[in-house]
């Protein structure tokens, strides 16, 4: 039986005092609201409404239940208030800050047709983890080894230079033709150890200064550094052309980002996986090594 619709008709009867004038309330037959009733009373075990009376009268029984009767139907319509809210919600979801604004708004117009309400937000690796840790986001595009990754995005250095050679790091030496050193910049996005300690393992074995390979402080310092002193920028091919600059693999060492997606609930990567899976690879600039995999990554990895 259906309690609350049955103690929503009771209601709407004992308010009117008339079986006719309830069931027209709540736009149901007479006949249908009164086998409702019955069921109720069977269910309860005892009369709510006096039989013998010209109008719908309430018996004791019916006085006593029905404000426990008025109280379940404002909590469920509340309930139902609260999954209409709860299924408006927005799906939050971190990215990263490299993302273009093109290919985001193509995100999200991707889950718009999709019928999924997005919320993104750009920020570093650290700062992704952080929020997902934080349960500040319901999922993120979150940094791992290339080998544990959805996606994968090769880098390689970008510089002022049309050389299109695979760049080697001992090209960097300082000499005594050229005393001053140049530098390989490592962008905050790229500031994780799988990318960060290869390079620099890389550079230490091609007899470079510690300094020589450096984590920027951003982006723009980075870009900037290699316009104005001719250095480098760890970066994928695409940010190099969307810099102005030319890029070249490095010979040295096989570095590359590597992404899937983390959340709290199973579902949440699941549905970013399945709906946004083709324009998040094309935000991130990612070929797609595994697409049936990452759907449910634990937060805790």
């Amino acid at each position: 039986m259906d309690l609350v619709g049955a103690c929503r008709i009771f209601l709407s009867v004992a308010e009117r005092g008339s079986f006719t004038l309830g069931a027209a309330a709540e736009r149901i037959p007479q006949s249908v609201a009164s086998r409702r009733i019955a069921a109720l009373e069977k269910h309860f075990g005892q009369p709510l409404f006096d039989r013998t009376a010209r109008r719908a009268a309430l018996t004791v029984f019916g006085q006593d239940l029905l404000v426990p009767a008025k109280r379940l139907v404002q909590y469920a319509e509340a309930l139902d208030q609260h999954a209409t809210e709860a299924r408006l919600r927005p799906l939050t979801l971190a990215v990263p800050a490299i993302c273009s604004v093109r290919h985001l708004a193509m995100l999200d117009a991707a889950a718009h047709d999709a019928g999924v309400a997005l919320d993104v937000h750009c920020a570093g690796p650290a700062q992704r983890a952080a929020w997902l840790r934080d349960r500040q986001m319901r999922a993120v595009v979150a940094a791992v080894p290339p080998a544990d990754a959805g996606w994968v995005v090769r880098l390689g250095v970008a510089s002022t230079g049309t050389d299109g050679r695979p760049f080697r790091l001992e090209s960097l030496r300082p000499s005594r033709v050229e005393p001053a050193y140049r530098r390989v910049w490592i962008q905050p996005e790229d500031d994780v150890p799988y990318v960060r300690d290869v390079l620099q393992r890389a550079g230490h074995r091609a007899a470079l200064l510690p300094a020589q390979i450096s984590v920027a402080a951003s982006l723009v310092a980075a870009a900037g550094a290699a316009l104005r002193a001719g250095d480098f920028v760890l970066c994928s091919a695409r940010q190099a052309d969307e810099l102005g600059l030319s890029w070249r693999p490095v010979a040295d060492a096989i570095v590359a980002r590597g992404y899937t997606i983390a959340a709290h609930v199973g579902d949440d990567a699941a549905v970013v996986r399945r709906v946004l899976g083709r324009e998040l690879a094309r935000c991130l600039d990612a070929a797609e090594t595994r697409p049936e995999e990452g759907d449910t990554a634990d937060v805790e990895a």
